[in-house]
């Protein structure tokens, strides 16, 4: 229940829709919760979650969206950017945005049915016409990748030529690289105040949840070792040593 009323109350705090009388000549789109559990690289439980997702299987292509196309990182990509951070040795960092499909405009006229157990006491009839993307909306992903990407490139990113989810800012001689795979994103640098400095801008911008060295992403468990004494700094370390991979699901 608990779960529930945060993910309602950051809907509201995103202003993700509006709640508006039902349309008689457009279909609504369902909705329902999911539940589950957020676990750390070990299995271990570390929250709970609960999730509102649109019932996206009810849309209509050319009636209810238009695209979905959203770049994914390809698993070669992220073994070459461990590579070559190694090669540069600097640490990799990844980061959580908080309900990163929320970010995402829709521009579709689109209406969804208001959430199971929190319909509203005036308006039981009414409906939410979304402004942001919710989860399991087709033009979900798509819509995210265009908010994030945008804000990248105007703040001095290049993106990739070949690999669209790369992206790359130089300064004088140090080089930041961020990859992301939809709402997956790590980071390096040669220079770690440029962490720092995507870390800043990325917070003025998006609601993140937590910021750590890398450790688990696309299914691969990695370790970032530093040869000679622990150094709990921000320091660079010498290589990765991937210890697990798991299949992403298809």
């Amino acid at each position: 229940m608990i779960a529930m009323q945060q993910e309602l109350n950051q809907f509201e705090k995103s202003e993700v829709w509006e709640l508006v009388p039902r349309p008689s000549n457009q279909s609504v789109i369902g909705t329902r919760w999911v539940f589950g559990n957020k676990m750390d690289e070990n299995g271990i439980i570390v929250r709970n979650k609960a999730r509102l997702v649109a019932q996206g299987f009810n849309q209509e292509e050319k009636i209810d969206y238009e695209e979905t196309f959203a770049p994914v990182a390809r698993l070669e990509a992220i073994r070459m950017l461990l590579a070559f951070a190694c090669f540069k040795d600097f640490v990799l960092y990844q980061i959580d945005v908080k309900n990163a499909f929320l970010n995402g405009f829709i521009n579709e006229e689109v209406y969804v049915e208001q959430p199971p157990g929190s319909q509203s006491f005036n308006f039981p009839n009414h409906v939410f016409k979304p402004k942001k993307a919710l989860y399991s909306l087709k033009q979900a992903p798509r819509a995210w990748y265009e908010r994030l990407s945008k804000f990248l490139l105007k703040t001095g990113f290049k993106m990739g030529k070949i690999d669209t989810t790369l992206f790359i800012k130089t300064k004088e001689n140090d080089m930041l690289l961020v990859q992301i795979d939809v709402d997956d994103i790590i980071f390096g640098a040669t220079n770690v105040s440029l962490c720092e400095e995507f870390s800043k801008f990325m917070h003025s911008e998006f609601e993140m949840s937590m910021m750590g060295e890398l450790n688990f992403f696309l299914g691969l468990q990695i370790k970032q070792l530093k040869e000679g004494p622990l150094d709990t700094t921000l320091g660079p370390f010498s290589h990765f040593r991937p210890i697990r991979h798991h299949p992403r699901p298809t």
